[in-house]
């Protein structure tokens, strides 16, 4: 009895002992790849900084990225890690958008969706003190669909209203159901994206600030209706709006 139990504790063991080195030799396969490197004072010191923006890609599936991050080598010696989200395509720019004399981190990640969808981040290392300043929330707007194939858009944070004329489109929403002889079978909301684009640009104010892209569309993700731009200045600690613009899409 004793052989045997003795014998029980020695496979699960051993079994115990496989589990764990395989576990490890997975993650000993995940192969880091730089995806760029800069080179910048990024602190305040007057010393540069090795900057390397790197990522883990899925096995056998190279175009998407499981783990992406920044590693910073900073002149005091140490090392500041910033994780960043998951996608298909990463990339950063050194630009001082908070106006305090130093470079700010800024990131941007594509998820890889058909919505072409961007995932930015903002960070600081100024007095080697990792700090994170975000980004500007995307605009919140109500839209909707409305009778003799029109929609309507209104952005919240300035409380105006755009109207569009889908005429161009009709026989496609008809044939969907949507409309039946100009009216609105039921009320129905238009779609209201993330940012598609989140790029820093050169203010009028000769500031550096941030230009968003949004897009609205109807029925289907390909049914672009309108493009929202806004352009955002970052001042006392957050971000304020600059201006905005809305152009609608033509039916193709």
């Amino acid at each position: 009895m004793k052989k045997e139990m003795l014998l029980v504790i020695v496979s699960f063991f051993l079994m115990s002992l496989t589990a764990i080195t395989g576990v490890y030799a997975i993650e000993k396969n995940d192969s880091t790849i730089i995806i760029s490197k800069e080179e910048a004072d990024i602190t305040g010191d007057g010393r540069a900084e090795h900057i390397l923006l790197q990522g883990v890609p899925y096995q056998g599936k190279e175009s998407f990225l499981k783990k992406i991050f920044i590693k910073v080598a900073a002149s005091n010696g140490k090392t500041y890690t910033f994780p960043l989200e998951s996608g298909a395509k990463a990339a950063l720019q050194l630009r001082d958008l908070n106006h305090d004399g130093v470079k700010d981190i800024f990131t941007c990640v594509l998820t890889g969706g058909s919505g072409g969808i961007t995932i930015n981040s903002l960070f600081s290392l100024k007095n080697f003190v990792h700090t994170e300043l975000h980004v500007p929330e995307p605009l919140e707007m109500e839209s909707k669909f409305s009778d003799g194939y029109k929609a309507e858009i209104k952005l919240t944070e300035i409380g105006k209203t755009y109207l569009f004329d889908l005429k161009d489109r009709k026989n496609y929403y008809k044939k969907l159901g949507l409309y039946y002889k100009g009216k609105l079978n039921e009320p129905m909301e238009l779609t209201v994206n993330p940012y598609s684009s989140l790029q820093p640009i050169q203010l009028e104010n000769e500031k550096l600030g941030l230009k968003g892209l949004q897009r609205i569309t109807g029925i289907a993700n390909a049914d672009t209706i309108a493009l929202v731009e806004s352009t955002w200045n970052y001042e006392n600690g957050h971000w304020n709006l600059f201006s905005t613009e809305v152009r609608q899409e033509r039916a193709q």
